[in-house]
């Protein structure tokens, strides 16, 4: 589910539509040469489209993140292929930036008509998929239990995500019977910094952990391009989960940020996932990381008023307003206090299968 942590508001007045909220239109736009942006609709809160770009060579096209799995993406997928002149079997690759349905969704609905290479970081694993193996060089954390199931209580004891029963059905069935879900088996996985050619120029896979383990950004360095995800996106900023498997799961996000920014001005224009390309991507990244220190601030702030432990279900509610609560709201200011916590600044008691945080200093 690739719901994006946005920022908290204090009242539900109407606020001005984001770029990455906006609906799918049909324009197609050339952003260098043989570089093609399209759009897919999605239908997750929070978003509205997913970018989709073409990348075309003497042997057809590359894609990036092929949307959803339903019938109105892949006959959007159909419609923008043939409005750029080429065939669903001329898709040679499908690049999938990372392991959310929205971005790899239509892989392996393409790979079946095209025989097209599924291509992602070395990480990527659907975490619902038993066939997948264990998740590699990823840092395992012994006091965090096992998390398999999104509506399961969470390690910090609060409910679970509110997902439907449907899709729960769905998930509980793909577990037993994976192919039903289409998931994408990646016939090529990149390490970090590995080169690969596609669209007659070489590109640089960037691993990203943060928004997910598993996320991969591409660099052109030819052209100045950076495919970047939902990494770094124009006007909102990617859900960080406190579940993914890792000590200090904001930290390494943080980390992910720098490592993009240090492309600095070799990045002449960055290509997200939702919202529309954009130049500046060492200062975007710089002002996604400034606003999160804002929301480690709130959370002093919080500790400071309330004088006492506090669940992370309470703390929550300093970050995201009362529309905004639950399951994703939770598992981001998990990320958050843990954060603090090893940082030192907070202790973390269990308290009877809840975690509550206390400020130290």
């Amino acid at each position: 589910m690739t719901n994006h942590g946005g920022h908290s508001h204090t009242h539900d007045a109407p606020r001005p539509v984001k770029q990455e909220q906006r609906a799918a239109t049909e324009s197609i736009d050339e952003l260098a040469p043989g570089v093609l942006r399209t759009q897919l609709p999605i239908d997750i809160p929070g978003l509205g489209h997913v970018n989709m770009y073409v990348l075309e060579d003497e042997r057809g096209v590359a894609v990036v993140d092929p949307g959803l799995a339903n019938k109105q993406s892949y006959t959007a997928i159909q419609k923008r292929l043939r409005e750029i002149g080429v065939p669903l079997k001329r898709v040679h690759t499908v690049i999938v930036t990372h392991s959310h349905p929205d971005h790899f969704g239509g892989a392996e609905w393409i790979q079946s008509h095209s025989g097209a290479e599924i291509v992602t970081s070395r990480h990527f694993r659907v975490f619902w998929d038993p066939t997948e193996p264990p998740d590699v060089d990823v840092e395992d954390v012994p006091d965090l239990p096992p998390y398999r199931r999104p509506w399961e209580p969470t390690p910090w004891g609060g409910p679970g995500m509110n997902v439907p029963w449907r899709r729960r059905a769905r998930m509980k069935v793909a577990q037993r019977f994976p192919k039903l879900l289409h998931l994408p088996r990646p016939t090529i996985r990149l390490d970090d910094a590995e080169r690969y050619t596609f669209a007659r120029r070489e590109w640089v896979a960037v691993h990203t952990p943060g928004h997910t383990a598993d996320h991969l950004c591409l660099f052109d360095p030819e052209a100045g391009l950076m495919l970047c995800g939902d990494h770094v996106l124009p006007t909102i900023t990617p859900h960080i989960s406190g579940l993914v498997r890792r000590r200090d799961p904001l930290q390494l996000f943080f980390d992910s940020l720098d490592k993009v920014a240090v492309f600095g001005s070799d990045v002449t224009l960055a290509l997200p996932a939702h919202g529309d390309p954009f130049a500046d991507l060492a200062g975007r990244a710089n002002d996604i990381k400034v606003h999160h220190e804002g929301r480690l601030q709130r959370l002093r702030d919080a500790a400071a008023e309330l004088d006492r432990p506090a669940t992370v279900m309470e703390m929550s509610r300093f970050l995201f307003s009362p529309r905004a609560q639950g399951g994703m709201a939770d598992s981001e200011t998990y990320a958050h206090l843990e954060h603090l916590r090893v940082a030192g600044e907070f202790e973390r008691r269990d308290a009877e299968g809840r975690y509550e945080y206390v400020r130290l200093v």
